[in-house]
């Protein structure tokens, strides 16, 4: 099978479904082209080695990459973040249909609703079938996150409709869990069109490493929990500081580490600092190779989303990568994300933005011995590898590009 993958975010930027996808479907026994942008996320600024062109070809690993034009930006401004995704969908609608070899299936990741403009049109010109793969559900999620200012609220009915308009088009539809299939079916689309298909991890993430010697001096002596990636508004790490803030005098072993970058990590550095918070590390964003060794380093990994409705039919990706490391996992995510955290029993709940909630489950964690901790991680590495990996959700997506041929 001939499969296009189509996605505005691919290698060298951070990307679940990215090279080692492409690989794999490869490794599978099908050929793979890739349609994506010029790499700028997710500081907004071109990668080293990369400027903006009409068009680039390059190989990555064996694997062809077509890149088209976009304006670069993935700041906290509603406007230069919708003209990023509006300039990549509008470029690879004109170039790729002209571009790209004609496969027999087309894959467009959904990390934003426009995306599926060229999926459809380049689906038209090369008559393709194309699946869409949604990960975020538009406009719920610009909402939730503020990125759509409340002074244009009015446009919400139209983004619904676009959605609506894509979502017919869409030859089938793969989502990340059960929720979001129950509210698209909810939405009118037919319930047989909507294969759920779990997310994996970038397994690369999972690997032990070596830690540098400077952070590991400062995680010594310390019952640490790690949180590992984006620090944005939806994330809602002000209960960590809150948190943190309480086991200093509680408990002052323990100690939260941030890991990555972010629009609120500015903010959230500020705020820790002017609490005198000494029980919060901040590390600074790294390549994927190097963040199996801060997580394999931890006693716990966290996990938390604020407390949306979105968010409960919603599975953090880095709930896949904390379940691969085998470490025990304190999750505060409503709905599927705390059920898959359950079902694989690696871990303790909390109440999102309840930061009462976070201390008690930390305090349980902590106090059990290190032998009922490596259980914990032992289930869930297991389930991982079950349920979970890029071999088994390959296996899946391959079987759905099947039936729509």
């Amino acid at each position: 099978m001939r499969i296009l993958l189509l996605t505005q975010y691919f290698d060298p930027e951070p990307m679940l479904k990215g090279l080692p996808f492409a690989k794999e479907l490869v490794r599978q026994g099908h050929e793979v082209e890739v349609l994506t942008g010029f790499p700028n996320y997710p500081g907004g600024e071109f990668y080293p080695g990369y400027r903006l062109r009409l068009f680039q070809r390059e190989v990555i690993d064996g694997i062809t990459v077509l890149r088209v034009p976009l304006y670069p930006s993935h700041d906290a401004g509603g406007f230069r973040r919708m003209a990023n995704y509006l300039s990549f969908a509008s470029a690879a609608a004109i170039l790729g249909p002209w571009i790209v070899r004609r496969p027999d299936v087309i894959y467009a990741y959904h990390g934003h609703a426009p995306i599926g403009f060229p999926a459809w049109i380049i689906g038209l010109v090369r008559r393709a079938p194309f699946v869409l793969d949604i990960q975020d559900l538009w406009p719920d999620s610009i909402m939730a996150s503020g990125m759509l200012p409340v002074r244009f609220k009015g446009l919400v009915p139209m983004v619904a409709a676009w959605c609506r308009f894509m979502y017919r088009r869409a030859t089938k539809i793969a989502v990340l869990s059960p929720g979001f299939k129950k509210v698209l079916v909810s939405r009118g689309v037919p319930e047989g069109k909507v294969e759920v298909i779990p997310n994996w991890c970038d397994e690369i993430q999972t690997q032990p490493g070596v830690i540098r010697p400077d952070e590991a001096a400062l995680m010594e002596g310390r019952f640490n929990v790690v949180m590992a990636g984006n620090m944005g508004k939806m994330q809602g790490l002000d209960v960590v500081l809150d948190a943190a803030q309480m086991l200093s005098i509680i408990e002052p072993a323990i100690q939260f580490v941030l890991v990555g970058g972010g629009v609120e990590q500015p903010y959230l550095q500020a705020r820790a600092a002017s609490l005198g918070l000494t029980n919060v590390l901040f590390l600074p964003r790294r390549p994927v190779q190097e963040i199996g060794a801060l997580l394999h380093r931890a006693e716990a990994l966290l996990v938390h989303l604020k407390n949306d409705p979105l968010f409960a039919i919603t599975i953090p990706s880095r709930t896949q990568t904390y379940l691969a490391i085998g470490c025990p996992i304190l999750c505060g995510v409503r709905g599927d994300g705390a059920d898959l955290v359950r079902e694989s029993g690696a871990g303790f709940y909390f109440e999102p933005e309840h930061p009462e909630s976070l201390v008690e489950a930390v305090l349980a964690l902590h106090r059990l011995p290190p032998e009922a901790r490596a259980k914990l991680g032992d289930r869930g590495r297991h389930f991982y590898a079950e349920r979970l990996s890029i071999e088994v959700g390959t296996e899946a997506f391959l079987a759905l590009f099947a039936t729509t041929r």
